[in-house]
């Protein structure tokens, strides 16, 4: 089995056909779907204000079904977060495409990394050629593997028709290199259609610094652009960073061939295999207009591992460590193993648990991650274990296959104890953070997205219990700040809201209590929701860390 990923040429051709995902030849093409973010939508509703209005009616029924099962503890597919958006193609027989492993990227010299975003076109679906906006042309780009302690630099180049901005999800990073979505690296010859407060361009290139001061962990990047994060994400702009400190080196859990970054998305696909997206205005330039049928977030029908159509990968009857990521839009997943199985949990979105955690099923919203130790000597050689994803029938039910080959020697393990986590500090405030559709929009408190206007100023060096209430799925992402789950609807929280985290899933009409640590530097950052289509309809805040 091959473990390098994929590679493709530039192909700066393109096309625009409707939903198609072509080059754009510097164009935004319509694919966008922010709200003009920058307005006050009016008052502050309170956590249990007026349920949304305005949808259609697959979007309200979808809502109703999801919410009255979030409530009722329940599963099935019906939980879902977005609307599906049915591929054009002819879908591929899972489980025959290998498992790529992404490239692991190589400083120029120490310390510094340069990238290229630019178009190409990659073989996804077999036979077909499909154009990706990616990290170094590739889909996902390269995985970053960073040590605690030392600093890196990594200089993004533009070469893509439009404007990007990178963010390291779950980075502790100086507000300058957290990836604000007005701060924009500009390709050359980028003519801006439209500006935001405050907006800043740089052109063609530009340095992000990350001092790495924090614990071993699993983070991605992605692209985070005012408005269009949604459409070029599902384009490519997404990878993978590990985080390595001394005291995961000191732990026996699997490492080398038997450690594998997993990044989970869906996508839809034109019939000549280029990405589908949706438009509400097919063909305008710069168009950034939402499609109504889409609010509640796109979901596609095939599943990714790595850039491959549900794929397959050989694996020995030993133990391995997945690295999971949730990539996706709005797609939700609630991985099982079959014929059975367990996952070991020995990290979350921010770093090593102090303790395993033994999981049935794993439910990840978009954003999260997971750090999980399977052991498939449990498994006779020649076994097909498959990674279902239960929220979803027909082809999104299912997520990969291991075929387990040949036993082997395995001197890992997985310790009683795992690590030192930072304790929990006592917090100095209280707020709460509602986020619910008003008066057509997804709002924060009321409030369409405002750069540069602040919902809180916590002190650095503090913490804070941030309450945080929803009306549908909400994916709650902070930026810079790392959080513990206090609690969900004032009962305990799940046992998969364990350790430090940057990311939770807040379910429809939910309450979630998190204790947030505001650590590392001062400056300007944001938490949003991180279904991605909610993010770019304006579900976004600032707060500054003072």
């Amino acid at each position: 089995m091959s473990r390098s990923q994929a590679r493709g040429t530039g192909d700066g051709a393109g096309r625009d056909a409707g939903t198609r995902l072509g080059a754009g030849a510097g164009r935004d093409a319509g694919t966008g779907l922010g709200a003009g973010a920058g307005r006050d939508a009016g008052t502050r509703p309170g956590p249990g204000a007026g349920r949304p209005g305005g949808w259609s009616r697959r979007g309200f029924l979808g809502l109703l079904g999801g919410a009255g099962l979030a409530v009722a503890g329940c599963g099935g597919a019906a939980e879902s977060a977005g609307e599906l958006l049915a591929s054009r193609v002819r879908l591929p027989e899972p489980f025959t495409v290998p498992l790529p492993i992404p490239e692991v990227a190589r400083p120029v010299r120490p310390g510094r990394y340069e990238m290229t975003q630019r178009v190409a076109a990659v073989e996804i679906l077999p036979g077909l050629r499909t154009e990706v906006w990616g990290y170094g042309g590739t889909f996902p780009g390269p995985t970053f593997e960073l040590r605690r302690g030392i600093p890196a630099v990594l200089r993004v180049r533009n070469e893509l028709p439009v404007p990007t901005s990178t963010h390291l999800h779950g980075g502790v990073n100086p507000p300058g290199s957290d990836g604000y979505p007005t701060d924009l690296v500009v390709p050359a010859g980028h003519a801006a259609p439209h500006g935001h407060p405050g907006e800043v361009h740089h052109p063609v290139a530009k340095d992000y610094h990350y001092p790495v001061e924090q614990r071993a962990a699993t983070l991605w990047y992605h692209d985070h652009r005012m408005d269009f994060t949604a459409p070029q994400v599902w384009r490519g702009l997404a990878g993978m960073v590990l985080v390595r400190d001394e005291e995961e080196d000191a732990l026996p859990l699997p490492r080398g061939e038997r450690e594998l970054p997993l990044m989970i998305c869906d996508r839809s696909f034109e019939e000549d295999g280029s990405f589908r997206y949706p438009q509400a205005h097919g063909g305008h330039d710069h168009s950034h207009a939402r499609d109504p049928d889409f609010m509640e977030g796109v979901e596609g029908d095939v599943i990714l591992v790595n850039g491959a159509p549900w794929p397959v990968a050989e694996v020995t009857a030993t133990r391995h460590r997945l690295r999971l990521v949730n990539a996706s839009n709005a797609r939700r997943y609630r991985l099982r193993l079959s014929p059975g199985g367990r996952f070991t949990q020995v990290g979350s979105d921010a770093g090593l648990l102090a303790a395993p955690v033994a999981h049935d099923t794993i439910t990840m919203a978009p954003g999260e991650r997971f750090d999980v130790v399977v052991d498939f000597s449990a498994y006779p050689p020649g076994s097909a274990v498959t990674l279902l994803n239960t929220l979803a029938g027909g082809p999104a039910g299912n997520v990969m296959r291991f075929v387990v080959t040949r036993r082997a020697p395995d001197d890992t393990a997985v310790p009683a104890v795992l690590s030192r986590p930072p304790g929990r500090p006592r917090p100095v405030a209280a707020r709460t953070f509602d986020f619910r559709r008003t008066d057509e929009s997804w709002t924060i408190n009321g409030h369409r997205y405002r750069p540069g206007v602040p919902l809180a100023r916590p002190r650095l060096g503090t913490a804070e219990v941030w309450r945080l209430t929803s009306d549908f799925h909400h994916p709650v992402h902070l930026h810079l700040a790392h959080f513990q789950v206090l609690a969900r609807n004032g009962s305990p929280p799940a046992a998969t809201d364990a350790g430090w985290k940057d990311t939770v899933d807040v379910r429809p009409y939910e309450v979630v209590e998190v204790l947030a640590r505001f650590d590392g530097h001062r400056g300007r950052y944001m938490l949003h929701c991180h279904n991605l289509e909610h993010e770019d309809m304006a579900m976004m805040a600032d707060f500054d860390v003072i």
